[in-house]
């Protein structure tokens, strides 16, 4: 991790001009909020491949169904409250049912939005994506994730919803790394409590390592990028041998990565769990720094969640 930050959302204009250069048929469906997600960038070299359809999230989900279905690979792009929140039904008939090769990329999800407030910051977004059957969900927590996942998605046919975020944050992974769908990463090795971690809440995750290895407790840390399919063998392999479990996002603590993640150690491997996530309510105003607070998604909450399922693990 350097000490460099960089937004998710600016990976998302670098990405997608370099996959314009890659693939012919990249193209992107844009709703009027090119500056604010970076797409201005391919907007810029590929003006006969970018499309804005104004204010109008539902028609641009169904004009990328469309170019999908004449064998374009579209890229639908908004901000996550306004993609998920007013798109679902066009999301849900004419992307997932016909399984049709539409990325959806979101941007200004969670509650690090800041000041714009309720109305903007989405916290239930994964939770709509993750029930849809055929979507596949990348929850990146760099600006190098972010680019790599973009670059490498057009390789995959399979709906995709990428959420990126709007607050700069550190740089940890290289231009190298690769990402795949149904993915993780262990990003530090320990013994005594498995932290799994996407998007922001992954950099809280590594400070609470280093407060809990001072502790005498050493944490395995896992970047669960893929929320939907879930690196499920990896995880319950890492609770296997650690015996319990916390899991940090910047969402509602229902139906998103503490949720898949409920689920999968519930069926297979139970062990002691506990979330660090917003708890059943909407956002505020307030700047990313604030509300992080506010909400409880730090470190010292992973810290804790730590405490309360180590003394308790499976052994």
């Amino acid at each position: 991790m350097t000490m460099e930050k960089r937004s998710t959302r600016e990976a998302l204009g670098d990405g997608l001009t370099e996959l314009g250069r890659l693939n012919e048929n990249v193209v992107v469906i844009d709703a009027d909020v090119a500056s604010s997600t970076y797409v201005k960038a391919f907007a810029d070299e590929f003006p006969d491949r970018y499309y804005n359809v104004g204010i109008a999230e539902q028609n641009m989900v169904e004009v990328a169904s469309g170019m999908a279905l004449a064998g374009k690979k579209p890229y639908a792009v908004a901000f996550s409250s306004f993609l998920i929140g007013r798109a679902y039904d066009q999301i849900r008939c004419c992307v997932a049912m016909p399984n049709l090769d539409v990325k959806l990329v979101a941007t200004h999800a969670g509650i690090t939005v800041g000041e714009d407030g309720s109305t903007h910051q989405m916290l239930e977004d994964l939770a709509l994506m993750r029930v849809l059957p055929n979507m596949n969900i990348f929850v990146p927590a760099d600006y190098w994730s972010a680019r790599n996942m973009i670059v490498s998605s057009y390789k995959n046919d399979k709906p995709l919803y990428i959420r990126l975020g709007r607050p700069e944050v550190p740089l940890f992974y290289s231009p190298w790394d690769e990402f795949h769908i149904g993915g993780g990463r262990i990003i530090r090795e320990g013994s005594d409590v498995s932290i799994v971690a996407c998007g922001i809440m992954l950099f809280e995750a590594l400070r609470a390592a280093d407060i809990l290895a001072r502790q005498g407790i050493e944490a395995e840390i896992i970047d669960c990028y893929s929320v939907k399919p879930l690196p499920e063998e990896l995880i319950q392999s890492s609770v296997r041998r650690t015996g319990c479990c916390v899991v940090a996002e910047e969402h509602n603590g229902m139906g998103g990565l503490c949720g898949a993640v409920a689920e999968s150690l519930g069926i297979n491997y139970p062990v002691p769990l506990r979330f660090v996530a917003v708890k059943d309510r909407f956002g505020e105003s307030g700047t990313p720094a604030e509300l992080q607070e506010y909400y409880s998604l730090k470190y010292r909450e992973i810290v804790g969640a730590v405490a309360q399922v180590w003394t308790t693990r499976r052994r």
